[in-house]
């Protein structure tokens, strides 16, 4: 008996052809990364339990993958940024502070599947993790390196930026009675466009009563708007103040970033909505969400914040950091089809050299070799078959160009047809 070949539901595996556009995605990603500065790490796909799941909580822990072995507890990553935190607070006698590092690589969540979410999928983080403190206007690097990336992509993108103090802040300042906890209302704007509009009013009201309030709150799209709003309502709240004190601070950094060709953009491209605060517990202050806006169903392809207390979970010292984390494997699901048809160059070699005929193919081989030395990625037809059939797997390849090996040699373009000798 044999048995059907088949991937579980939310994993995925690419053609050949695919996986080229996707590490070209990736490359974009990892190539302005290390331009600004990141440090590559990777961390352990494996994690004991108790220390992955030491500071989460509501939906995140029910999404984990967890497993024994014998006596031992263990789970796999459901993101980068833990294992990062847990790292820092093990090395961190020997890491240069501010640490700015970046990771490109899987994680797992058990989340139910639809287009653009994946139970094990590719994520593109960038950290930095100060000692003791970490300026805000660190905060404000990132909408400059995502908009560098998407911009390298040529998408049509919006990165929204909101901070959870300010939300705190206005819960604590509008909200029924101290009974009510900030987390509880906050996780509850999180989920706004997932269920109906009269049952979030509802719900809502249990913990704010003037609901038209938090409505007019969350719909404010820019500074002015909120300094307005704060003046009129007379918010003195200290946590709302301090989060009102980090988004000026962002936003006027955003606008004054070394990339002046990037200026006006970004006045376009970063933009406040306070509807948005991100289902992980541990954001404390910044938080940013980038949505494609051809194709804003698929939520958030770029998302991050700023967590001061992430790492104290291992240590008393304190770590504050702040991070993006790009889903790349969301993303390209989304654009893959786009891909297709923009890519002219879809093969994962520079040359295929194609021996005439089987007395050729040791020179074939010597050829390959001298190309190599010079830097080109190159593959060499080994297979005792004919002419046409070779041709033919260069066509199933989509090589550009083929080196024919006969008593001289000829490139051809695969393209044009075109053939000229050719000379090492």
């Amino acid at each position: 008996m044999t048995t059907k070949p088949r991937i579980l539901k939310g994993f995925m595996e690419l053609s050949p052809s695919d996986q080229i556009l996707f590490d070209n995605l990736m490359n974009i990603i990892e190539t302005t990364y290390k331009k600004y500065g990141f440090y590559h790490l990777n961390t352990p796909v494996i994690e004991c339990e108790e220390v992955l799941l030491a500071k989460t909580g509501g939906d995140t822990n029910k999404e984990v993958y967890r497993f024994s072995r014998g006596d031992t507890k263990m789970a796999l990553r459901f993101d980068l940024t833990v294992p990062l935190a847990r790292y820092v607070a093990m090395n961190h006698k020997s890491l240069p502070f501010p640490f700015k590092r970046y990771q490109i690589d899987k994680v797992f969540r058990g989340e139910n599947t639809q287009r653009g979410r994946f139970r094990e999928f590719y994520q593109c983080d960038i950290d930095i993790i100060g000692s003791e403190t970490l300026d805000v206007a660190y905060d404000a690097e990132f909408p400059n390196i995502i908009c560098e990336i998407f911009e390298l992509m040529n998408l049509n993108f919006q990165i929204q930026i909101n901070n959870r103090k300010l939300l705190v802040g206005f819960v604590e300042q509008f909200r029924k009675d101290e009974s009510v906890n900030p987390i509880d209302v906050i996780n509850l704007i999180d989920k706004r466009n997932k269920i109906k509009a009269n049952e979030f009013q509802t719900r809502m009201t249990e913990y704010i009563p003037a609901f038209e309030v938090l409505n007019e709150f969350i719909s404010i799209s820019d500074m002015r708007g909120l300094f307005e709003f704060t003046s009129r309502f007379e918010i003195t709240n200290p946590n709302y103040m301090i989060g009102l004190h980090e988004l000026e601070i962002v936003f006027s950094e955003i606008t004054n970033q070394e990339r002046s060709d990037c200026v006006l953009k970004h006045s376009v491209r970063s933009k406040l909505n306070l509807s948005i605060s991100r289902g992980l517990d541990y954001y404390t202050g910044t938080i940013y969400e980038t949505i494609l806006l051809d194709s804003p169903e698929c939520g958030s392809i770029c998302s991050g914040g700023r967590y001061d207390n992430l790492a104290s979970a291992y240590t008393n010292s304190k770590f504050p950091g702040v991070g993006i984390s790009i889903g790349l494997t969301r993303l390209f699901d989304i654009l893959k089809s786009k891909l297709k048809v923009e890519s002219t160059d879809n093969c994962h070699i520079d040359f295929l050299v194609i021996p005439f005929d089987d007395s050729k193919i040791n020179e074939a081989g010597r050829v390959a070799k001298e190309l190599r030395s010079q830097n080109f990625k190159v593959d060499v037809v080994k297979e005792h078959i004919n002419l046409k059939s070779k041709f033919k797997y260069a066509n199933k390849l989509k090589v550009n160009r083929v080196i024919i090996v006969n008593s001289d040699l000829q490139l051809k373009d695969m393209k044009t047809g075109e053939q000229l000798e050719f000379r090492l």
